[in-house]
């Protein structure tokens, strides 16, 4: 009678760990030689570093309301992840400081460093609204979208004034943001006729910033015209063939230089091998970028079962070797 008790007992609790929600966990362990930089920031110098990455995951979705988290633990410590609600059409999403949404230049690496907290989103019917806030200094901004056929509309409020205050970041936000943002609402137009995407946008700026391009698809082929405020031209052409991608672009009239940019990208996957080039003449100006940001970034990789090696270099001699086990 004991053995049927237990056995019963445990029974209706499984069956309820199974109705309370579902966990998966996912990882990495990698090895690492070499060094490369990110941004402004330059690499140290070449050695060995090495990462372990584990993630666990929970959702519950036995009701109306269905809920998701992470816990993020790696060699620097463990972490929070996002955490997101939904009901219906609406998702709540909250992630301090790793809402990208909202950024701002950071004085690490001169690149982007994200500070948004949480978001609210409603999706239904083509309508699309999104708002996202910076809890620590009230930044936010709000994007709606609508789509019908093949028009597609969109508008998107943004406010990043008090995110930095006299150079230095609001308190709670990330302390290596710098520089204030602006202000502004941009509107934006896309329509779609055979074989031809034409896109516009433009903002209510003081000094206004509008973009436009025209988008031609003729099988594998797509060319692209684009022009924006600075009256610089540019036209892109990408091809597709099997294993293979090819791209290239050249502005005309540059507003940042007296030099007008190239640029020019090549991948190829065989099963279990990639390689790749990519080249922007506009990296290597006054400020010098290292890293994946650098003018000139070759990469290739081999995938064996659940390993992975990966090897990239860049102009400014930079390389970096990695073997990856992800689970």
């Amino acid at each position: 009678m004991k053995k049927v008790l237990l056995t019963t007992t445990a029974m209706a609790f499984a069956s309820s760990m199974a109705v309370a929600g579902d966990m998966s966990m996912s990882g990495a362990i990698k090895l690492t030689y070499g060094a490369f930089g990110t941004g402004t920031a330059a690499a140290g110098a070449d050695d060995f570093t090495s990462e372990a990455d584990l993630d666990i995951a929970a959702t519950s979705a036995s009701g109306n309301i269905s809920m998701s988290g992470t816990l993020e633990l790696d060699e620097s410590g463990t972490a929070a992840g996002p955490v997101t609600i939904s009901t219906g059409a609406l998702t709540f999403t909250y992630d301090n400081n790793d809402l990208g949404a909202l950024a701002l230049t950071g004085s690490g690496d001169g690149e982007d460093d994200n500070y948004g907290d949480y978001s609210v989103a409603f999706a239904a019917g083509g309508i699309g609204v999104t708002y996202t806030k910076d809890q620590d200094s009230s930044d936010n901004v709000m994007a709606v979208s609508y789509s019908a056929g093949a028009l597609s509309l969109s508008l998107t409020a943004l406010d990043e004034t008090s995110g930095v205050s006299g150079g230095v970041a609001a308190t709670g936000n990330p302390t290596t943001l710098t520089t204030a943002g602006i202000k502004k609402t941009t509107i934006g137009a896309t329509y779609v006729t055979g074989p031809y995407t034409i896109a516009i946008s433009g903002d209510d700026q003081a000094s206004q910033d509008w973009d436009a391009s025209v988008a031609m698809a003729s099988g594998d082929t797509t060319i692209t015209v684009a022009a924006d405020e600075t009256e610089m031209m540019s036209v892109g052409i990408a091809y597709t063939s099997g294993a293979m991608t090819l791209s290239a672009r050249q502005e005309f009239n540059n507003a940042a230089g007296t030099d007008d940019e190239t640029e020019f990208g090549i991948t190829y996957t065989d099963g279990a091998l990639t390689f790749g080039a990519a080249y922007d003449s506009g990296q290597g100006g006054a400020t010098t970028k290292y890293g994946d940001e650098a003018e000139l970034v070759i990469s290739a990789g081999y995938t064996d079962g659940d390993v992975t090696v990966a090897a990239k270099g860049t102009d400014q001699d930079e390389m970096e070797v990695s073997v990856t086990f992800s689970f």
